[in-house]
């Protein structure tokens, strides 16, 4: 039992990419190219209000549409931006192991921080697989990897048991759990040193109040002060104000995570509403009509007029 409350404290000390990370959309042109003037504008915007950290190229930002090249581009502007105010990670996951190193080399030479990789879509691999996967993305670079384990999108779990074998690994530090599988969370915070930040932005507060780290969030595109206050709220010790924090922003995660639309859709047309670096989303996706912007906006007022 000692064992396992001295890995809880270890894991809130482990913050290898700090506490409040954005899920950082990808800026487009109105002709669809990135936009890597409106990254470096946003990147900045971000830090500036509360994220010390960014995650580019993930599902908010868009990566299966993306291709290596715009990746890497991105990574080196948004690290131009930010300098060392800010850890830059970026997405390589693929469902190709060989697709993934090359990724995790090319990452590293456009100045990423750290590597978020998703375990392999669409083939649904067992266990084992998803494992070693891990592994020889992990032995590709130099980079530290935060595993992205997220089921509704890529039709498999990282299995707790996978996790904590794959925490053995010196570079593997942290996951982005967007499992749902909060039990199975708290079970890997016991017994392991591994840096968890919640994915899902209903769980920011819940996560890191049994020992996370953190978050990746979607949410903090447009509330970054406001998320970052609840988590300062928690560790100053006012925990009444650090829930009713997380609870003022319940109906605005609800309308960008849970209404039907990808937060990649919602949040770039919250952001354009709000005259921020956003631009319209790639296809298959499309840009939200007028009155889901209307109700985010709505929203998002009431949320800073709290």
């Amino acid at each position: 039992m000692e064992l396992h409350e001295e890995a809880a404290d270890t894991t809130r000390m482990t913050t290898p990419f700090g506490r409040t990370l954005c899920a950082m959309i990808t800026p487009l042109t109105p002709s669809g190219a990135v936009d890597l003037d409106g990254a470096q504008h946003l990147a900045t915007h971000l830090v500036a209000n509360g994220c010390d950290g960014l995650v580019l190229s993930g599902t908010t930002g868009e990566s299966p549409t993306t291709t290596d090249a715009e990746k890497s581009a991105l990574v080196a502007a948004v690290r131009e931006a930010v300098g060392d105010r800010a850890k830059v990670l970026t997405g390589i996951g693929t469902p190709d192991t060989r697709h993934t190193t090359e990724l995790a080399r090319e990452a590293e030479k456009a100045g990423a921080d750290g590597l978020l990789v998703v375990s392999p879509y669409y083939s649904r691999p067992p266990q084992d697989a998803i494992e070693a996967h891990f592994r020889e993305t992990a032995d590709a670079s130099g980079l530290p990897l935060m595993l992205y384990d997220i089921p509704a999108r890529t039709g498999s779990r990282v299995e707790p048991e996978t996790i904590l074998r794959l925490a053995e690994h010196p570079r593997i530090v942290a996951v982005k759990d967007c499992s749902h599988d909060f039990l199975g969370a708290q079970k890997v915070l016991a017994r392991t040193a591994l840096a968890y930040y919640a994915g899902c932005d209903e769980h920011n507060l819940a996560l890191y109040a049994v020992g996370g780290t953190g978050y990746v969030s979607t949410v903090a595109n447009v509330i970054p002060d406001h998320l970052r206050a609840v988590l300062d709220a928690f560790d100053a010790g006012d925990t009444a104000r650090a829930a009713r924090l997380q609870q003022q922003a319940t109906p605005l995660i609800e309308a960008i995570m849970s209404a039907g639309l990808p937060g990649s859709v919602t949040v770039k047309a919250l952001l354009n509403a709000l005259a921020l670096p956003a631009g319209p989303v790639r296809a298959p996706l499309r840009t939200a009509g007028q009155a889901t912007t209307g109700t985010l906006l709505s929203l998002h007022a009431d949320l800073a007029g709290t």
